[in-house]
């Protein structure tokens, strides 16, 4: 076989994997964006569907729409979340377990659903602590996401501007999560005649929304939609 050959079938070969490579970085792309296109779909297709189909008003939290006519809706993202997590695959080892923590977490979620309004009923009130468990599993394992992983520094180089940029974006995200998970808790443990003062204004569902898209916009900017190189 001649030289000339020989390099044309190497450089066919390295061809054949380039394209290969390009289409797994593409595919990762797209479910990264379609995570962050879900994290935003959640807490708005939930309550707008409810308003405008079962003409429910804002719920006490957004888990409280397990109780409404969106409980579908609801339950189904949360599971198609968790599946494109579960199946997320990052650079190391520690990404897939976080990936497949969070599929359990949203997964435990939608199968323990939170108590309702005014329940008396001890069942009910245990699975709505199991429920508040997973919740804040999930909450911590996308911090995880956002605060360690996705601001990975590339071993191969210096960070580019961009990626200075969404950095900030991420840590943003992490920490508006955070503070709302906090804000969250403090409310669930505030004495009954203060906790009366917000209840009109649904604070948790509010707070769960903020955190939700936070959710979302950090998944949108890793999946390379917006702030690219």
């Amino acid at each position: 076989m001649s030289e000339n050959m020989l390099l044309q079938k190497q450089n066919d070969e390295m061809g054949k994997a380039s394209t290969s490579e390009n289409s797994l970085v593409i595919s990762y792309l797209a479910l990264r964006i379609t995570v962050g296109v879900l994290g935003f779909a959640l807490p708005i297709l939930v309550p707008i569907g409810g308003m405008l189909l079962f003409k429910d008003g804002i719920q006490s939290s957004l888990s409280s729409y397990y109780y409404t006519g969106m409980r579908d809706v609801f339950v189904g993202i949360l599971w198609t979340i968790g599946f494109f997590l579960y199946s997320y695959r990052g650079y190391e080892r520690i990404d897939n377990i976080v990936g497949n923590l969070a599929c359990l977490f949203a997964v435990g979620v939608s199968l323990f659903p939170t108590s309702p309004d005014n329940s008396v009923s001890s069942i009910a009130n245990f699975i709505g602590v199991v429920h508040l468990v997973f919740a804040a599993l999930f909450f911590l394992s996308l911090i995880y996401f956002s605060l360690f992983l996705f601001t990975r520094k590339n071993k191969n180089g210096q960070p580019t501007a961009e990626k200075l940029k969404r950095n900030m974006v991420y840590r943003i995200c992490a920490y508006i999560m955070s503070v709302c998970i906090v804000l969250m808790a403090i409310f669930k443990f505030l004495p009954d005649d203060i906790a009366s003062l917000f209840i009109a204004y649904n604070p948790v569902f509010w707070l769960e929304t903020l955190a939700i898209l936070a959710f979302g916009l950090s998944w949108f900017v890793k999946g390379g939609a917006i702030m690219q190189d």
